[in-house]
């Protein structure tokens, strides 16, 4: 492989120490800085005679100080696991039963205690940061096949899942962001996923290894649509890194646009659908740029395909392609036996390469269900449908578990969202069943967000009601159509901002 990234990043100190790597808010940390901070935590680290390899928690925000203990971690030989400082009680200590971890790096104040567990407060790390502790050796680095950080699913069952990723895991993905999107060598990089969301290391790491600048949107200014709106056409930033759903609540707002914010040449979609309408106003916005839709899970490493979201692409796609595969990975489409289905055929999206995880921490029997070797290469079984056309493009067809049937028609939850999106009067929607006393679906219930200026003219949610089925009709077939229609102001969304499909599935059927 090649060289180890956390040298990459420290060279930056070493040639341009006085560089900006962090804005958050206009309060700036150099290069300089952020190897200054890991050197010295890395040094205290190695005094505390942690059991070699073992991972450590990181609890907090989006601070500086989380990406320098980040880096910390990983020259002293630990895998980092990121624990936002908003996530519940619950949550932290499900990950700290199943991860086992050596320690716990407190940025924040832990707002619970482990009393077998080595916890560094908020207090002592920063008088380690302050003490500038010199590293001497780089023996103990994370590096191969040694995990360099572990992130945390949601997990279908309610129990999150510890994705380990390889140090060589990042490096194919991080190959890949660097040459396949045209990236200047200079300008900033919008943070603004949680760092406990993977979404997250499509900005951390392409932008720490090119010696460009990270530029934090909080969770405290991304809340505030007043504060949010704000502030962003103060950023300067050139590429922008978020959900789909996110770029939704910014696009509500008239004036964001290239002429409000006109150094933006990049948008990397990643985590969720990318719709066709908003994929084509973002255009309309920002003609000149470049809108990249990318595809992947957490267990191949943030994202294995992408394509370009161009005129063409839009003119022939009503539902946009996720694109091809990078160049040292394989996407197969398999049957339930995990045999190759014939070409043109859906099936579910296998992916061999790289930067396919080692597997769930500490849970080999999650890890034997979904991992597997394919001719030779790594490879995790997705869960997600897929299609190749005439032209290579992968379609999505939607999450094998977002299939349901109603009065025996086989219903894809997806589909149904897709048609919606398309309705005139609608700027966001999603579809949850209902299920019956028998755990049978009963009804589909849409929650929309309506366009209110087209629907100012409405005499009721009734008469919506009607000329939404009317459009739907013309599109979908209407087995698909929902029963129940719900208007809301604004979809829910999860921490990690993509639409929370589940948490609405709870409150339809509780």
């Amino acid at each position: 492989m090649s060289e180890n990234l956390i040298e990459v990043i420290d060279g930056w100190a070493k040639t341009s120490p006085d560089k900006i790597a962090y804005d958050y808010l206009g309060k700036t940390n150099t290069y300089a800085e952020l190897k200054e901070y890991s050197d010295s935590l890395a040094a205290y680290l190695m005094t505390l005679d942690l059991p070699k390899g073992a991972p450590v928690i990181i609890f907090g925000g989006q601070t500086f100080e989380m990406i320098a203990s980040f880096l910390g971690a990983v020259k002293a030989g630990h895998a980092y696991i990121p624990v936002d400082a908003h996530s519940p009680l619950e949550r932290i200590k499900i990950i700290k039963e199943i991860a086992k971890p050596a320690a716990c790096i407190a940025v924040e104040e832990l707002p619970l205690t482990f009393a077998d567990m080595t916890i560094i407060e908020p207090q002592k790390l920063t008088e380690v940061f302050s003490n500038k502790e010199k590293l001497t050796t780089k023996d103990q680095f994370v590096s191969g096949d040694e995990n360099f950080y572990i992130i945390f699913t949601s997990g279908t069952t309610g129990v999150p899942k510890g994705v380990q990723i390889s140090h060589d895991n990042l490096v194919s993905f991080n190959a890949w962001m660097q040459k396949d999107f045209a990236l200047e060598q200079t300008g900033s990089c919008l943070s603004q996923p949680p760092y406990s969301f993977d979404l997250s290391v499509m900005d951390l790491y392409p932008t720490l290894t090119a010696g460009k600048q990270l530029t934090v949107l909080p969770k405290e200014t991304t809340d505030n649509f007043k504060a949010l709106f704000a502030v962003l056409p103060e950023l300067k930033i050139t590429e922008w890194v978020s959900t789909p759903s996110f770029i939704d609540i910014c696009l509500l707002q008239p004036t964001f646009s290239a002429e409000t914010l006109p150094t933006l040449t990049h948008f990397f979609f990643c985590g969720e659908e990318l719709t066709h309408k908003t994929a084509q106003t973002l255009k309309k916005r920002f003609p000149k740029a470049k809108i990249f839709n990318t595809y992947g899970p957490t267990e191949a490493t943030v994202a294995v395909s992408q394509v370009e979201i161009t005129d063409e692409i839009l003119a022939t796609y009503p539902r946009l392609p996720i694109g091809q595969a990078k160049a040292d990975t394989t996407i197969i489409l398999v049957d339930e036996n995990d045999q190759p289905v014939p070409v043109g055929q859906s099936g579910e999206i296998l992916i061999a390469g790289p930067s396919v995880s080692k597997g769930y921490l500490n849970n080999p029997e999650k890890t034997k269900h979904a991992f597997l070797t394919y001719d030779g290469q790594p490879a995790y079984k997705t869960g997600d449908l897929g299609q190749f056309d005439e032209n290579g493009q992968l379609l999505y067809k939607g999450r094998i578990d977002f299939q349901v049937k109603l009065h025996g028609f086989r219903i894809e939850l997806e589909d149904v969202d897709h048609h919606l999106d398309k309705v005139s009067y609608v700027t966001q929607a999603t579809t949850v069943p209902r299920y019956d006393k028998d755990h049978k679906v009963s009804q589909l219930v849409a929650y929309i967000v309506k366009d209110q200026a087209k629907t100012k003219d409405f005499a009721s949610d009734f008469k919506l009601t009607q000329a939404i089925k009317k459009e739907l009709l013309e599109t979908m077939m209407s087995y698909m159509m929902p029963q129940k229609f719900v208007y809301v102001e604004k979809l829910p969304l999860t921490p990690n901002g993509k639409i929370d499909r589940k948490k609405l599935m709870k409150e339809v059927n509780s």
